[in-house]
Formats: C-alpha cells, structure tokens, sequence
C-alpha cells in the first residue's frame, strides 16, 4: 500500500506562536479582540486557529495585533478560535490538535451548537455573537498536505467576485461544503443566497494557506490579511504599507476557478490513494483509478479533472478525503 500522507515526512519548519497577554482578548471571551472606528464602515472578522494545529492564522493575528492595526472605517473582530485544541499541539503529532472532541469547523448550524454537548459546540456558542454580526469574514487556514495556497468561496457569486479583485492566491475553489457539516464560512448570512442579484453585502472567504508548517504558509496568511483588509476598506493603503510594510506578496500571474463537482467521502479509515497525491493534480482521462475506498475503486469522473485537496489523514467514515473538480480561467 501507498504512504498515507507525504505530510508525515515534511518537516514543521513552522514555531509554535506564544499568543501571551494577547490570548486574553477584550471583549470577554477569551482569544477575541474587537475595534470600533469612529467613521462608520464594514464590520471585518479575521479568524485562525479554527483547528488547533493550524498556526499559520494565528501568526498573521499575533502581527496584527503587535503592530496596533485599527479599523479607520468600520469594526474589526480578531478571533483565535479552539484554543483548547491549539494548547494540545505538538509538532511531532501535529494532526492530534486538530480538534479536541469534533472538527470545529463542521458545527456551524444552530443546532449542533445550541446542543453545547463537545467543547467545539460550547466554543462555537461563545463565539457565534461575533460571526452573526460580521459582515466580512476571512477564515485562515492550512492544510494536511504540501499544496499551492487554496481560496474557498462557497457558491456565492459575490465571494468569486471578491476572490477575483484580491488577486491572490492563484486557485480559487467553488464549492458547498462538506457532507459531514457547516462550515463557520458558511454559517447563517453568509451562505445564503446563490444567484448573482443576491447580495446582502457580506462577503465570507476560507484560505487554505499551504501545509501546516510551511514556513511560507505565514507570509500567506499576512498577505490575505492585508488585501482582505484594504479591500473591504477597514484600512487605506498608507496605513497598510505603513503598518505592515512587509505583508504584501505579487499577486498571481493568473487565477484559476475550480468547480466541484463532488467530493469522495471515505466509508471508513481504510481509503488508499494510488499514489500520495497532494491536490491540483489535473487526471486527463476520465474512469482513472485514483484510489481504494473500502477496496472498492475511486476513478474520476470526467477528463481533465481536479484533485482538490486530497489526503487521508483524518480519514474515517463520513470524512471528505478529496474533491473532484473543473478548472477554468477567472
């Protein structure tokens, strides 16, 4: 059988960030900061450490947060998110602090979080006021597996035509969600309303930055912060660029928008890929044998199709181990 994961080979060049007096936050919850402007504007929600092996968002609020960077129009909301998960981290078994009881990331309806029954619904609940309020989110992530940086907009034309005018990263990912859950980026307002006349002005993005200790994966998150940023108006570009001079990276010599189509869904924690694929993998022929799912055969779709963020490493039944999709120019 192939190796589960490249990943398990990489070194995590990445430090553990000491989030200090600043995990206290100022809204009392903890790990949550808040800025009102005097000049009304959007309200902006910068998020890291949904997953607590995660760390690269949480270097990027950390410098935020160091350099006093405050709103100029608007409101803004900094959260480090599963703390409890991130106080389990170990580089040497980083993938063990990805949660403490359920993924934080695929509790975002109503109901699992009123049920308050994991320590990721009760957080969820302390942390809902602020994402019902937002009216921009950008959620920072990293991932499993060494991997160009991915920008997930949900269905919303309006999230696509932001990803477009950020011009960064280069591969800007369509899709519903996972089966198994809400995603904090699409909670309530955020995922509502599919067709292009459907904007209620919120605008919700989710980046994956790269693999988790990459050191790189730093300097992506710094840079989506400070687009994210300009562009929504929270700052001007002299306070960026006299801020944070050194956050922002070339754009993309082109984007591409990837369409799922669908994702594979593993029945238990025996899936196999054929060999370690690590995501925008392009499989020319349709009906290729990707990979083993319970021992029965993964082929792909349709020519020239997209891996989308492949891996096995949190593999079990219910659990997406990768997305199909189409590529086209944006």
């Amino acid at each position: 059988m192939p190796d589960r994961s490249l990943s398990s080979s990489l070194p995590f060049e990445l430090p553990r960030p000491e989030l200090g007096a600043w995990r206290a936050g100022n809204t009392g919850v903890e790990g949550v900061w808040h800025f009102d402007a005097a000049t009304p504007g959007r309200h902006v929600m910068l998020s890291a450490l949904v997953h607590g092996n995660e760390l690269c968002g949480a270097w990027a609020l950390l410098g935020l947060l160091a350099a006093g960077v405050r709103p100029q129009r608007g409101r803004l909301t900094l959260a480090f998110c599963n703390l409890e998960a991130f106080d389990r981290f170990d580089a040497a078994d980083h993938d063990a602090s990805r949660f403490v009881d359920q993924d934080f990331n695929r509790q975002w309806s109503d109901a699992r979080i009123d049920a308050g029954d994991t320590r990721e619904r009760r957080r969820a609940a302390a942390l809902r006021p602020f994402v019902r309020e937002a009216d921009w989110l950008l959620d920072l992530h990293s991932m499993h597996e060494p991997s160009a940086p991915l920008l997930l907009t949900g269905l919303q034309p309006r999230n696509l035509a932001l990803a477009r005018a950020l011009r960064s990263p280069g591969h800007v990912v369509i899709d519903a969600g996972h089966q198994d859950g809400v995603r904090m980026r699409d909670y309530g307002r955020f995922g509502a309303g599919l067709g292009a006349a459907d904007d209620d002005g919120t605008r919700s993005l989710l980046l994956e930055c790269g693999f988790h200790g990459a050191l790189s994966s730093r300097s992506v998150a710094q840079d989506a912060c400070l687009r994210f940023l300009r562009e929504a108006g929270t700052l001007d570009a002299e306070a960026a660029q006299r801020l944070l001079p050194d956050w922002r990276q070339p754009d993309a010599p082109r984007q591409w928008a990837l369409e799922v189509t669908g994702p594979v869904v593993a029945r238990s924690s025996d899936f196999r890929f054929v060999q370690p694929y690590t995501g925008l993998e392009l499989i020319e022929r349709a009906g290729t044998v990707i990979g083993w799912n319970d021992g029965e055969p993964v082929t792909t779709p349709y020519d020239d199709c997209v891996l989308v963020m492949p891996s096995t490493r949190q593999a079990r039944a219910g659990v997406t181990v990768v997305r199909f999709a189409r590529r086209r120019a944006l």
